[in-house]
Parts: structure tokens; C-alpha cells; sequence
């Protein structure tokens, strides 16, 4: 049996609207990058040369050497006792004399260090991470 109209033409009016919403998102996609640009450059010919106008990009590893992260960490862990992710970072930039302040360093850091004692602790089995605080883990040392 053949289908109602009505039901022939929503399908292909569902299907119009749905490849109109489809080109739009496409434009809004290109309009977004066409911003980013724009913000780009204004950035680059209102800038004053004060070094605040060029924010510092540091590529942590060449700030770290192999294994020094892990290190770090697992010392600040010994001497003392369980921390989390956000308090092992400020130990370890401390101890490199990085802006601790600094929140966006601070998060590239914090990220390195999950990054890292996660796979010593899946290799090794030295230390545990299963536990949170404030959405964190709580890096210690494993009782095995």
C-alpha cells in the first residue's frame, strides 16, 4: 500500500529543512574562523610591544627531561604523603622555578603529570590514582 501525501511531503520537507540547517552550520563554521583570524591580526597591529601583548608558549618538553615529571612527583609523594594532581603541579613547577601562578601553565603541567603517573602506575604498579577530591586525583604511593 502505497504511504498518505501528507506523509510523502513531510518527509521531504524534514529533509529540506534538515540540509538548510546543514549549509548554515557550514557558513557559521567559516564566519568563526573568518572571526578568529580578524581577532588575530587586530591583536598583531594593536599590539604596543609591551610583553604582555605576546603571551609565552612553552613547549614542556624541553622544560622536563625524560622521566624528571614522574621523579618529581614521586619524591613530593614520599616526603609528604598522598596529594592530587593540582598540588603535585605547584611542587613541580616550584622545583623548576616556573610561575606556579600562572593558570594556564599550571594546567599544561597538571596535565603532563596525569599523563604521566597514570602510565607509571599501569606499568608499575607503584602508585594509585583511583581516588578523587574535587574532581582530582589523589596521587599515592600503593600498598603492594
Amino acid at each position: 500500500m502505497a504511504e498518505p501525501l501528507s506523509v510523502t511531503l513531510l518527509r521531504a520537507k524534514r529533509d529540506r529543512i534538515r540540509d538548510v540547517i546543514a549549509a548554515y552550520e557550514r557558513k557559521l563554521r567559516l564566519a568563526r574562523k573568518d572571526l578568529a583570524h580578524v581577532n588575530a591580526t587586530l591583536r598583531l597591529f594593536a599590539a604596543t610591544g609591551e610583553p604582555e601583548d605576546f603571551p609565552p608558549y612553552i613547549d614542556l618538553t624541553r622544560v622536563f627531561r625524560r622521566g624528571e615529571t614522574t621523579g618529581l612527583c614521586l619524591a613530593a609523594i614520599e616526603r609528604e604523603g598522598p596529594l592530587d594532581t593540582r598540588e603535585l603541579a605547584i611542587r613541580v613547577m616550584r622545583s623548576k622555578g616556573l610561575d606556579w601562578r600562572d593558570p594556564v601553565l599550571a594546567q599544561s603541567v597538571a596535565l603532563r603529570i596525569v599523563q604521566t603517573l597514570r602510565m607509571k602506575a599501569r606499568k608499575g604498579g607503584l602508585l594509585d590514582g583511583s581516588e578523587r577530591r574535587k574532581g582530582v586525583c589523589v596521587w599515592k604511593l600503593s600498598q603492594s
